[in-house]
């Protein structure tokens, strides 16, 4: 199978982290990491899931002057995961910084950068002064990080096609708010099954409750490749 579901650790602390990634199989998922839990239990949660043989997203979306996620980004890098981000909106001087960064660790983790929230609608965008359509707005944002080096983008998966169409169909789309056929839509506006994103260019599924709330996490990530490769044979 393949490995292109992240697992959304979205605990507050190092535990719940730690014993769901023992319930789950580094074969069939990576892990992604995000603010609050690596607030919380800090790097030496990164190196422990590595440890279980996990690669992991660090999802801490860097967002601030061009030297801080500079060395941001160099520090996160040394930790050894396999991806991590920042904002687009911090605009082509800091993602810049962010390459420079990264590069100078001496690792090579996938860097991307977040486009528009899925959890925003357009009104989210009026409101903050953003009047051009939100699709349109995320292909900008995608395009400005393509520019400044980015090897792909966090973006909804109903994005995900039209930026490889106007980018690269090498330029990584890493998708949020994926919910499997009858799951729960929770805090996310912009939503898409695991197949269906897959089929409009999605490259990296992010699911959290679907699998970290299961009864059973490992049956709940496998029926979840099982329902994509259904559909994948239907469609064959």
């Amino acid at each position: 199978m393949c490995s292109n579901i992240v697992v959304a650790l979205d605990y507050a602390h190092a535990d719940g982290a730690l014993d769901l990634a023992k319930q789950l199989d580094p074969s069939l998922c990576k892990l992604k990491v995000g603010k609050e839990l690596f607030t919380a239990a800090g790097p030496n949660l990164v190196v422990q899931l590595q440890a279980q043989g996990f690669q992991v997203f660090l999802d801490l979306k860097f967002h601030d002057i061009p030297n801080t996620v500079n060395k941001a980004c160099e520090a996160a890098s040394r930790l050894g995961v396999w991806m991590l981000n920042v904002h687009a909106s911090g605009g082509s001087a800091m993602m810049q910084a962010a390459r420079e960064g990264v590069d100078k660790s001496g690792q090579s983790p996938i860097l991307i950068a977040v486009t528009v929230l899925t959890s925003m609608t357009q009104g989210n965008l009026t409101e903050i002064g953003i009047h051009i359509p939100l699709q349109q707005h995320a292909l900008h944002l995608a395009k400005l990080a393509h520019q400044s080096g980015m090897d792909g983008v966090v973006c909804s998966a109903h994005e995900a096609g039209g930026i490889k169409t106007a980018i690269s169909n090498q330029f990584i789309t890493v998708t949020p708010g994926i919910r499997p056929a009858n799951a729960s839509l929770d805090d996310q506006s912009r939503v898409m099954t695991p197949a269906r994103a897959l089929q409009m260019g999605a490259d990296y599924l992010v699911i959290g409750r679907p699998i970290t709330q299961a009864e059973n996490p490992l049956l709940a990530l496998q029926a979840i490749h099982q329902e994509i490769q259904t559909q994948v044979n239907q469609n064959g």
